[in-house]
Order: C-alpha cells, then structure tokens, then sequence
C-alpha cells in the first residue's frame, strides 16, 4: 500500500509547485511600481521637498502663485483695467481691476483670428460675401465679388484693423456672423474664460459684447502658440493681392517701432469701449503679454508695463532635461531603475528670489516588466506655497527585462522560508 500512494503524492507536490508558479506569473506584475525612492530635483534656488503620490491640481483659469503679488503701479492710473501676464503660465505680474467686465472694440480680432486658423487652411481662396461690403468702421473696403485668400484676408483684419475682413472671415468658417460668434464663445469656454462673451467677430460695440483685461490677455498668449498669427502681428508693412487690386497696408500697433521686443498684437478703439491695446514682447526667453482697457495714453503705459516685468522677473530652469528625480523598483526584477524628466521644466521667478519649493511624485501604479528605456512611469509636480508651478513626465532611464523563470522560483522558494 506504501507504493500505492507515494507516486500521487509527488504528482500533487509537482502540480501544486506548478500552480504557485503560474500563479506568480499571471498577477505579480499587477503589482505595479514599489516605493520609490526618491532624489534631488532643481537646482539650489529652489530647494525642493518631495512627496509621494501627490494629487493632481486642474484649475479653468491658470492658478496664480502666492509668492508673485502682482503691482498696481502709478504709471496705470491712466487705465480703467490693466494687467501684465508671463504667456506660458498666466501668472499676473500687474494689474489694475483686472477682472472688471468691459468691451473690448478691435482687439476683439485676436479671438476671431485664432478661431479662422483653427479652422480652415491660410492658402483657402474665398469670394467676399456680400454681407462684408460696406461693414462701417475700420476697413478693407471689400467689393462684391473680390476674391482673397484666408491670409491675406487675416492681414487686413490684424493690420488695417478691417472689420470688413472679419465678416469674411467669419462667415467662411462659421456660416455667418452668428454662427462664428458661437465659435468664438465655444473657444473662449474652452480657455476657461467666465468674463468673456462675443456677438461680433470685429468688436463694433454691442452690451452683450465684453472681456476682461487678463481674460483678454490670455487670449493673446493662447493665440501667439499659433506661428501663423504670431507671424502676421509682427509684421509692418503688407501687400495684399486679390483677382481685383493689391493694397499695401502698414500695421496700426506702433509698439512694433516703438519697443524693439514688441511681437504684437493688436489696437481697439471704439467710444463705447475707448482706447484698447493687447501688446506682447519677448527678451532672454521670457513672453510677457499685457493688456490696458479703456486707456487714451495706451502707448505709454504699455511700454512701461513691460519694462517692469522684463526688469523685475526671469525665467529659470528647475528642472533639466532627463534629470532624475526618483528611482523604483518594477515587479518583476530585482533591480531599481532611475525616473528621469521627459523635458526641461522653467519657471517664473523674481530677480534675486529663492523660492521654497517641493516635488510631488505620481507613479504609475500598473507599470510592471518588461519596461521599455524611455518609457513614461508617472509625473513630477514642482510646487511652491501651494501651488503648481510645473509638471513633467517620469520616464525610465534604463530597460527591464520581463521576469524570468528563475524569477519566480526564487520567489517560490523564499515563499517557503529558505534564503
């Protein structure tokens, strides 16, 4: 009877052997990325403390830093709203009753011309609409008929301020004024924006047309991401060629003459809404955009605004490109393998501040071997008094390789309390 039962019983210690290890291969890797450990981030300016597993922070309106109190200086007196943004974060670095709901007349064309080349092609040809003939105001002078490109049509609305040009536009895309001012809102909405409603595509005044001067501004830095219309604001002087005539135009936004930095970007005037400018500049790599409503000195003020934030802030690198920020252990081997950052990360900082900043670390919970060299394992948050300066990705900054079976075995026999 000895015999009889020895034989089943190493068939059942070789299954149940078999089974613990197809059960170790089917879920440890499940099991996902253990505790990293984590390392130094930025550089010595920002001194940074880390976290684990920090939740993210999404906000409509850009957050805005509680070290960076933004000034209301006696140069804006002359502004009824005013505010200087950096382009990048939306973080104000003046302002002067900048949430205050007011028209805004022709800058209005900066949302009508990011929406026109985010949705059709520059090279289209279109046959002005007879709605556009004889638009009042600033204008074109459009003629039944005329054929334009979408280009030189977006140089007449940015440059010669042509409401005419709006209207064209605006029901090539939008199937009519009405329904392009529905494009603009839905743009806007998008944006985050909660002070900004549009009737118009060209800002002739109407009381159910209005912005705000930051709202606005962030309009401006939305639609100087597009190389296009960033392009057409800088430029002076145009020709426009249609089947008809060629007319040269020279550009209304003297800053372009006036401020060396200047990149745009667009002059209003109507006597509802007064004197409107939205200006943008650039030095050492820093975008400040800005915005003065209802401002009769508009070119003065504005050149003033930007010389502070250029003279007053910087932008710095905190954290470099394929710096490592942690380090983890992936089921699945043994070995640990540095998190590094998937691109550079700058930030905003006042000349001669150090900032008390942490890095709060999210890691991928399911990521398990094999993992690719390059692969994205979680994110890095650089934040400072609460709030969120940056993100950038964790990739892996080597491979690894799937689990073997000596793998599992040896997690098999470790199981049973051998060493």
């Amino acid at each position: 009877m000895k015999n009889a039962f020895r034989k089943p019983n190493r068939i059942t210690a070789l299954a149940l052997i078999l089974a613990v290890l197809a059960t170790l291969c089917a879920f440890t890797p499940a099991d996902g990325l253990r505790k990293a450990q984590q390392k130094d981030a930025a550089e010595a300016a920002v001194g940074p403390v880390y976290h684990l597993d920090a939740p993210s922070d999404d906000c409509a309106l850009p957050l805005q830093r509680a070290d960076i109190v933004p000034e209301d200086l006696p140069f804006m007196e002359d502004a009824r709203s005013a505010v200087l943004i950096e382009a990048e974060s939306g973080q104000k670095l003046l302002s002067r009753n900048p949430d205050e709901r007011l028209p805004m007349a022709s800058t209005t064309k900066t949302m009508t011309a990011l929406v026109v080349l985010e949705n059709c092609a520059p090279d289209e040809v279109l046959t002005v609409p007879d709605e556009a003939v004889g638009v009042e105001g600033s204008s074109l002078y459009l003629a039944y008929g005329e054929r334009l490109t979408v280009r030189d049509l977006l140089y007449g609305l940015m440059l010669r301020s042509g409401n005419d040009c709006a209207v064209a536009l605006a029901i090539h895309v939008g199937g009519s004024v009405e329904g392009f001012a529905d494009m603009m809102n839905e743009r806007a909405a998008r944006l985050g924006l909660q002070n900004t409603h549009f009737v118009t595509p060209n800002g002739l005044h109407d009381e159910e047309h209005y912005t705000t001067a930051f709202e606005l501004a962030l309009i401006g830095a939305e639609a100087l991401k597009n190389p296009v219309f960033r392009e057409i604001v800088s430029t002076k002087y145009y020709t426009i060629r249609s089947n008809v005539r060629d007319i040269s135009i020279k550009n209304k936004n003297t800053m372009l003459w006036d401020y060396g930095d200047c990149i745009g970007v667009k002059t209003g005037y109507t006597s509802q809404a007064g004197r409107c400018l939205l200006f943008a500049a650039e030095r050492n790599g820093l975008t400040l955009v800005g915005c003065v409503l209802r401002c009769t000195p508009m070119f003065y003020v504005a050149p003033q605004m930007l010389d502070y934030g250029f003279e007053n802030y910087e932008k710095i690198c905190a954290v470099p490109d394929g710096h490592e920020l942690a380090s983890a252990r992936i089921t699945g081997t043994e070995d640990e393998i540095g998190l590094v950052s998937d691109r550079s990360l700058f930030i905003l900082m006042k000349r001669g501040q150090v900032l008390n900043t942490e890095v709060r670390v999210s890691l991928d919970e399911n990521a398990s071997a094999p993992v690719a060299k390059g692969e994205k394992l979680g994110t890095a948050g650089l934040y400072a008094g609460g709030s969120l300066l940056g993100r950038v990705g964790l990739v892996s900054r080597e491979a690894a390789a799937s689990p073997d079976f000596r793998y599992y075995f040896d997690r098999l026999i470790r199981s049973f309390g051998f060493h």
